[in-house]
């Protein structure tokens, strides 16, 4: 602790409640406590105090190292949400009349603090979700945006030991043992015993992947505490602040990580279906299908991880409180949810068939959304071989280019490799194509029989007029055909043979309804 420690700081934070601290307009001052910070919401800004504390993994024992976090915490936030971060300010005068006054005024500091712009608390993810005015099209923009900053983010230097297999192993096994020293999992010891030895079997196997997922870049300086708490609506778009500053390696961590927390918190909060779709979309915009091998370890690390924080907060609440025993209720609901994540799925594998514009990218959304399905799109996927972005015109011919018989084979030989990857690391896949012919189906359902998987063949049609609307009427889509390519594709279209036919999902797409399926799957197993 740092002089009267909490309780010193406990008695400025009360005092910093008069309106008259600050030197602008506040008819009142709210305090929101978590368990390294308290908040303080003014109306115009929100100034963030650290709490005197050393949890181990977050050390604000003395004023220099709270100044020194505050600072880096500024500094790392402007990367994504520059229009909230505006400075660092220190708390000057006395423990029953402090000031709030900017860096370098008079008298020497009590304290920091780190000034926000204030927003309604009601815009957090968190309370949007719950509230039902969160939709599909918002997670896809984060998702998006979430792939942006990675791929912006500095990576992890081969010098460096953040993000290594060892330290990954390390953060696992740091936070089995705070779990176990905290009370409130009474009764549910088992569970954690059961998950611990779960995670322990588990490793060795992910080791060599999570190696060469460092080596190829997946370890960056990442947000690290991506859930919906610190994410906030903001002219219609989700964005991310409050990232970790105070140790470096939960933020240096592999991107598979820091995506596993949304997920995570959106399973808790019963958003099953916007899981599903902010997970195919971040897989889509950062081409890291290979984070499913490693996913189900990190969702279960995520869970944990939020369970312990749930600990801390009761065990810093008065004894015997209502706050305490909810915060310890908390907890056991996260390890339930680590234990589901340790249940096994059967993968299944759906191809699209039909030509462009008849609905295949939505039906395929459709069981993405319904399914909880990883869509893979050839449109994507064959530009992104050419290192093209997905909405970018590849100026190809008719036939030719990106569309010629060498380049298309090579992207549906592409599309077998990513879901044969999908499949295996256990997830179900439906690729996005427009399968054409016989030839290029064959070696998906091969795929499904050498996997022992349920395999399907999801067949979009709709009238030629519909069709030629369709076509004409798209805009930032990463398709390019026209309907000059409609008309070729009518001509070489190879329908489904004999063979093919117990497999069929028939989608019928007229002009002005969304498509229906007519089958599904079997039964799915637990999740």
């Amino acid at each position: 602790m740092d002089g009267g420690g909490t309780l010193r700081g406990r008695a400025l934070v009360e005092a910093l409640r008069a309106p008259s601290c600050y030197g602008h307009a506040c008819d009142a001052v709210e305090v929101v406590e978590t368990h390294l910070s308290w908040v303080l919401l003014t109306g115009p800004f929100a100034y963030k105090v650290k709490k005197p504390v050393d949890l181990g993994f977050a050390d604000f024992s003395t004023l220099a190292k709270r100044r020194r976090c505050c600072e880096r915490e500024l500094a790392l936030n402007r990367r994504l949400a520059p229009q909230l971060y505006r400075d660092v300010v220190a708390v000057t005068g006395s423990l029953v009349a402090p000031r709030v006054t900017p860096l370098g005024g008079p008298g020497p500091a009590l304290e920091y603090a780190v000034r926000m712009v204030q927003f309604p608390q009601y815009l957090l993810a968190a309370r949007q979700l719950e509230a039902g005015r969160l939709t599909p099209r918002h997670f896809d923009a984060l998702a998006a945006d979430v792939a942006a900053f990675h791929r912006a983010a500095p990576r992890a230097g081969s010098r460096s030991r953040h993000g290594a297999p060892a330290a990954a192993r390390a953060a696992a096994r740091e936070t089995f043992a705070q779990l176990h020293a905290l009370p409130g999992l009474e009764g549910r010891r088992a569970a954690l015993d059961r998950l611990e030895r779960w995670s322990e079997a588990r490793f060795p196997a992910l080791e060599g992947v999570l190696r060469e997922r460092r080596r190829e870049g997946r370890v960056r300086e990442c947000h690290g505490d991506l859930h919906l708490g610190n994410l906030v609506l903001l002219d219609d778009r989700l964005v991310m602040f409050d990232c970790i500053e105070f140790n470096p390696a939960l933020r240096w961590i592999d991107t598979a990580s820091e995506t596993a927390f949304t997920l995570m918190d959106l399973r808790r909060r019963g958003a099953g279906t916007l899981a599903s779709r902010f997970l195919s979309a971040w897989l889509e915009a950062s081409g890291d299908y290979g984070a499913l091998r490693v996913l189900d370890y990190f969702l279960v690390y995520r869970a944990l991880v939020r369970a312990k924080v749930a600990l801390i907060r009761a065990a810093q609440c008065g004894p015997g409180t209502g706050t305490r025993a909810a915060a310890q209720a908390e907890a056991r609901e996260y390890l339930d949810l680590a234990l589901d994540f340790t249940h096994p799925r059967r993968p299944r594998l759906v191809i699209t068939h039909g030509v462009a514009g008849s609905g295949k990218s939505t039906a395929a959304q459709a069981l993405v959304d319904g399914e909880s399905l990883v869509r893979v799109r050839s449109d994507v996927e064959r530009k992104r071989l050419h290192g093209l972005a997905p909405l970018a015109r590849s100026g190809s011919p008719l036939a030719g280019g990106l569309y010629g018989e060498a380049a298309t084979a090579r992207s549906y030989g592409a599309l077998e490799q990513r879901a044969a990857d999908i499949l295996q690391a256990g997830y179900g896949v439906v690729v996005d194509a427009t399968f054409l012919s016989r030839a290029q189906r064959a070696p998906f359902a091969a795929l499904a029989r050498r996997l022992d998987c349920p395999f399907r063949i999801l067949a979009c049609t709709a009238s030629r007029a519909v069709l030629r609307r369709r076509i004409a009427s798209r805009t930032g889509d990463p398709s390019e055909a026209s309907a000059a390519v409609l008309d070729a594709q009518l001509r070489a279209v190879e329908p489904p043979e004999a063979a093919e036919s117990a497999a069929l999902m028939h989608v019928n797409a007229p002009a002005r309804s969304r498509p229906t399926l007519k089958a599904s799957f079997p039964p799915r197993s637990a999740p």
